[in-house]
């Protein structure tokens, strides 16, 4: 007899018959020590990404970085794509403005937290890091609170601007996403 798969779900689903669904490996009692934030500036900074909609050009990708010690917006972009190469932007920009420059180990003794996504993992992105002497820090898997200070920038940011406004393209998004740092900053 043939029928489709959702049905089949749905009988297994009311018959209580489907197999459990996987949990993630446990890290231990706990995935570290209780507290992410460090004690001095530039030793950590997070960076993670989220998305929106724009009128003219579709979905837009925003990354940012913030530093782990005093929660710094350090670096903001938004770009068509959600590539290697554009997740590094928030991170250059503020080396450049952290370090004076950027070049061949300008940021030794800085560790990046990221997550598993694709472009974090990537080779270009992973190669780029060691050149600038920053350490990868990628947090557990499953585990969101170890990239806590990245996450709850980005809910900042769109509680207060993603989700309040809409932006015709992705260069008005940019101007409003350096704009909103300048904020962040001052107030």
């Amino acid at each position: 007899m043939r029928t489709s798969k959702v049905r089949v779900w749905r009988l297994l689903r009311e018959q209580n018959l489907q197999a459990p669904g996987r949990t993630g490996q446990p890290h231990g009692p706990m995935a570290h020590d209780g507290t992410i934030i460090t004690a001095l500036p530039d030793l950590m900074w997070g960076t993670d990404g989220t998305a929106t909609i724009t009128r003219e050009e579709g979905q837009a990708f925003v990354f940012v970085s913030v530093d782990y010690c005093n929660f710094e917006c350090v670096g903001i972009h938004a770009s068509a794509s959600d590539n290697r190469f554009e997740a590094l932007k928030p991170i250059r920009q503020g080396i450049r403005q952290h370090s004076g420059g950027y070049e061949h180990q300008v940021a030794t003794g800085l560790a990046v937290r990221h997550d598993h996504g694709s472009a974090y993992m990537a080779d270009d992105f992973q190669r780029e890091l060691p050149f600038l002497g920053i350490q990868s820090s990628p947090r557990f898997v499953r585990e969101p609170q170890g990239n806590g200070c990245a996450e709850r920038f980005i809910r900042l940011l769109t509680e207060n601007l993603l989700w309040v406004r809409t932006f015709a393209a992705i260069a008005e998004l940019r101007q409003a996403l350096l704009a909103f740092k300048d904020l962040y900053h001052s107030q």
